[in-house]
């Protein structure tokens, strides 16, 4: 479904990423680990289109992406969850999940979606008409998912969702994102908490300043020293 070929990204004269190449197949749940400063963040931006490699290409469903603006990416079916739950706290919960479907025009399938999504997180439906900066961090980290899955995506990018809640909401996150993937969306997981990222997802790629240095299954990466050292606490 998604292919990295070589990416390298500057900011500025800042070289980010360095001869990043990655795969996400159909159906799966990667995850891609690493470090504060390390490129999980900007690599998520090159695909969809944030970021402009300066070398190397992106397919998505056999078509290059890498020189396409975000837009025309949304619309191929790429959703982006940024970090830090990027809402607009001055509109509802409501408004900004509508807001997710704004290049859609099927107003039924939109309505059904939203439903979707209200089973997924039930206390956004109690929130709807609740200015959305008011709720907590955990509830407004899932109206930033909530409204990703309401573009109708084929591919899920998520970006630090535990970021900042408890251990307890970070399980519940993991739950959801696991419904999300058997409901049939494929999922590429940017975490820095490694655990819970390598439990639910099928493969890993760890990422260390700019370059990817491990890569395999997820059961394997868990077991590997270094990344146990480094990552897992062990």
């Amino acid at each position: 479904m998604l292919r990295l070929n070589k990416i390298q990204t500057f900011y500025g004269k800042v070289q980010i990423l360095k001869d990043i190449s990655l795969e996400v197949k159909d159906g799966e749940i990667v995850t891609l680990i690493g470090a504060n400063g390390a490129g999980k963040t900007t690599t998520l931006r090159a695909i969809s289109g944030l970021v402009r490699p300066a070398s190397g290409g992106i397919e998505f469903l056999g078509k290059r992406i890498d020189r396409l603006s975000p837009e025309i990416v949304v619309k191929m079916g790429v959703s982006h969850v940024p970090e830090r739950a990027g809402v607009f706290p001055y509109m509802t919960v409501l408004e900004n999940l509508e807001l997710g479907a704004c290049t859609r025009r099927d107003k039924e399938e939109i309505k059904k979606d939203l439903q979707v999504v209200y089973g997924l997180f039930p206390i956004l439906e109690q929130r709807k008409e609740q200015l959305t900066g008011t709720l907590s961090g955990g509830e407004r980290q899932m109206v930033a998912m909530g409204r990703g899955l309401m573009a109708k995506p084929k591919l899920y990018l998520l970006d630090e969702p535990s970021l900042g809640l408890s251990p307890l909401l970070v399980k519940r996150i993991a739950k959801i994102i696991v419904e999300i993937n058997k409901e049939g969306k494929t999922v590429l997981l940017v975490e820095q908490n490694a655990r819970i990222a390598l439990g639910i997802a099928n493969r890993g790629y760890v990422l260390e300043t700019g370059r990817i240095v491990i890569q395999g299954e997820a059961s394997t990466l868990m077991d590997n020293d270094h990344v146990k050292k480094a990552y897992l606490g062990k």
